[in-house]
């Protein structure tokens, strides 16, 4: 019975958010717990209010930047990319407050959302320190 009911409330989920990241939003929440972050733009929390089917260890992108990646990348640039990682992580997990506004569905079933820890955007923060890029969801910044 559980299994059906959490079944359900996904598919409606589902249907509720655009196949494709696009320019709906879907307003901004508090984020309870970071659980993990995977790079400099990409990690997953639990969000205060949402089912745990929905909003459970859920994956965030970042809106608007790119950091470089971890994977596949040597020297410079995977030293970039484990710095952009570091600082996100200590950014969030030492917050009082993160939140993610203008929601939006990204691929992999990620939320796509800027994100905003005590007031400041990491967006900014990450730019300014020189470890992420503009991002328009077209092609990737050369790092």
């Amino acid at each position: 019975m559980f299994r059906s009911v959490c079944i359900l409330v996904l598919m409606l989920l589902c249907l509720a958010l655009p196949l494709h990241a696009g320019t709906t939003t879907y307003g901004h929440v508090r984020v309870a717990e970071i659980t993990s972050v995977y790079d400099g733009d990409t990690f997953r929390c639990n969000i205060a209010g949402w089912p745990a089917v929905a909003g459970h260890n859920i994956g965030v992108r970042v809106f608007g930047i790119d950091t470089p990646e971890k994977r596949g990348t040597k020297g410079r640039v995977k030293a970039l990319a484990l710095a952009a990682r570091d600082l996100t992580a200590r950014t969030l997990n030492r917050a009082h407050s993160v939140e993610l506004k203008n929601i939006r569905r990204g691929k992999y079933f990620r939320l796509v959302a800027e994100v905003w820890v005590d007031g400041r955007s990491l967006a900014d923060i990450l730019i300014r320190k020189g470890l992420a890029k503009p991002y328009d969801g077209g092609k990737k910044p050369v790092w």
